[in-house]
């Protein structure tokens, strides 16, 4: 089983919500997400993420042309 690089991962992680506990461990924030309907923030421009708007719907809005 691969090691989790929760140091590695916080190198790119742009969630602003600071009470997080899930942060760089991607595999538990993404199961989280998902199980709300939502995506993780790295998937959302920075301006975007701080929103905290996580839909799906948000997400498509920010890269449909």
């Amino acid at each position: 089983m691969a090691e989790c690089k929760v140091k590695k991962n916080l190198e790119h992680c742009n969630c602003t919500y600071e009470p997080c506990s899930r942060k760089g461990i991607c595999c538990e924030c993404v199961a989280y997400h998902l199980r709300n309907g939502e995506l993780p923030a790295c998937f959302f421009p920075k301006d975007v993420e701080r929103t905290y708007d996580r839909s799906i719907a948000k997400f498509i809005s920010c890269y449909k042309k």
